[in-house]
C-alpha cells in the first residue's frame, strides 16, 4: 500500500514525487519508456524562476543549441512581423523529463512503460488504482491518488468528467533537417489556420514547425496550408524539405478559471490535468512546477484535510490565468494585434540574417 500514487512522470508528477518522496511512500506511474512528448522544449522565464526557487541547474546533457534571445512574431493576418527580446532555455524535452525523474529520491517507486487504467474508491477510504505493465494488469492501494497525466487526463476524465473542461486542441509538430538560419523562437498568428498560434523552434540542425489546432477532420489540411503560407516569410517546407519526424499531442486551453479542477477528497490534480496552463502562450511547465509545489506544501501538514490547503494555495495561479485570459484579446484579435505591432512598442531592431 502507498500513501500516494502519482499518474504521470512529466514535470508536474516528477516534481511532486521529488518534493514528497522522503516524507511519504510514493508510487509514480509513467507511460513513456522514454520518448520525448510533443512539446517545443523551451523553458520560459516563469519556469526558469521556479527552477531557481528549487535550487536546480539544468545539466549540460539536457541543453540544445541555439539558446534563444528573440521572438520573431509573424502576423500573417496583417502581413506584419516584429522581433521582441525574450530568453528561453532550449532543451531536449525527453532528456529534460528524464533528468527530472533522475533526481527523485531513491525511496520512490517508479514504473516507466505503465499505463493507468482506472481507479475506484473503497469503503474504508482507500483508493484502488489499476494499471497495465509488461502485459499484465495490476492493482495497488493508496490513500491519495494524484493525476499528473496531462491535457487528456484519464484521472480527471474518470473522477471529474462532469466538471467543465478547458478547450482541447491538437498540437502537431514536424521536425525538418535544415541549414536555414533561424536562431529565434517564431510565433505565428493566422486565423485561417487556428484561433491559437503556431511556432518555429530551432534544435541543433533541425527546425521544428508546430501548431495548436482545434480538433476536427481538417487539422492536417490546415497544417499543410501553414507550410505554404510560411514560404512567403522565407521558410522552406514541403516537397524539397521533408519532415524527418512528426509528433502529436493534446493541448488544453482554459478560457475561464471555472475550467480549472484541483480534484477533491482522495484525488488531486496538478499541472495540465488540472487545467493549469497559460491560455495565451500554452506554456505549462511553470504551472506544473507551481501546482506540484502547492500540493507538496499542503501535504506537509499531513494527508488529512490536505485538499483545503491545496485549493487555497492554487488561488494565485487561478488569478494568473484570469489575467492572461483578459490580455489574450490583444494577442489573438487581429485588429488589436495590428494596432500594437504597428507601434513597435517593446520590439527590437533586428540586424541579423533572416531566413
Amino acid at each position: 500500500m502507498y500513501d500516494l500514487i502519482i499518474v504521470g512522470g512529466g514535470p508536474a508528477g516528477a516534481t511532486l514525487a521529488r518534493l514528497i518522496g522522503k516524507s511519504y511512500k510514493v508510487l509514480l506511474l509513467e507511460k513513456r519508456t522514454f520518448i520525448s512528448k510533443c512539446c517545443g522544449g523551451l523553458i520560459a522565464p516563469d519556469a526558469q524562476l521556479m527552477l531557481a526557487r528549487f535550487g536546480l541547474g539544468i545539466p549540460k546533457s539536457v541543453l540544445l543549441s541555439p539558446q534563444l534571445f528573440a521572438v520573431r512574431t509573424i502576423d500573417i493576418d496583417n502581413s506584419l512581423e516584429r522581433y521582441y527580446q525574450r530568453f528561453y532555455i532550449n532543451v531536449d524535452r525527453g532528456e529534460f523529463d528524464k533528468w527530472l525523474l533522475s533526481i527523485i529520491p531513491a525511496g520512490v517507486d517508479i514504473i516507466c512503460g505503465s499505463l493507468f487504467r482506472s481507479f475506484s474508491m473503497n469503503p474504508d477510504g482507500m483508493v484502488d488504482v489499476k494499471y497495465h505493465f509488461n502485459g499484465k494488469d495490476y492493482v495497488e492501494k493508496c490513500r491519495v491518488l494524484v493525476g499528473a497525466d496531462g491535457a487528456f487526463s484519464r484521472v480527471r476524465k474518470q473522477g471529474f468528467g462532469d466538471h467543465p473542461a478547458p478547450q482541447l486542441y491538437i498540437s502537431i509538430q514536424e521536425w525538418f533537417e535544415t541549414a536555414q538560419n533561424a536562431d529565434y523562437y517564431g510565433a505565428i498568428f493566422d486565423r485561417e489556420i487556428t484561433d491559437f498560434y503556431s511556432w518555429t523552434i530551432p534544435k541543433e540542425k533541425y527546425l521544428i514547425l508546430g501548431s495548436a489546432l482545434k480538433l476536427g477532420n481538417d487539422v492536417y489540411d490546415k497544417f499543410e496550408l501553414l507550410k505554404q503560407k510560411l514560404h512567403g516569410f522565407g521558410f522552406s517546407f514541403g516537397d524539397s524539405v521533408k519532415a524527418v519526424k512528426k509528433e502529436g499531442a493534446y493541448l488544453s486551453r482554459p478560457t475561464n478559471t471555472g475550467q480549472i479542477c484541483a480534484g477533491s477528497g482522495s484525488v488531486a490534480l496538478v499541472g495540465e490535468a488540472a487545467g493549469l496552463i497559460s491560455p495565451s502562450s500554452a506554456e505549462g511547465i511553470s504551472y506544473a512546477f507551481k501546482s506540484s509545489l502547492a500540493l507538496a506544501k499542503a501535504l506537509d501538514k499531513g494527508l488529512e484535510g490536505y485538499h483545503k490547503e491545496y485549493l487555497s494555495l492554487l488561488r494565485f495561479m487561478k488569478r494568473n490565468i484570469l489575467f492572461k485570459n483578459i490580455k489574450s484579446p490583444a494577442m489573438y484579435n487581429k485588429h488589436l494585434r495590428k494596432a500594437i505591432m504597428k507601434t513597435g512598442i517593446q520590439s527590437v531592431d533586428f540586424f541579423g540574417r533572416s531566413i
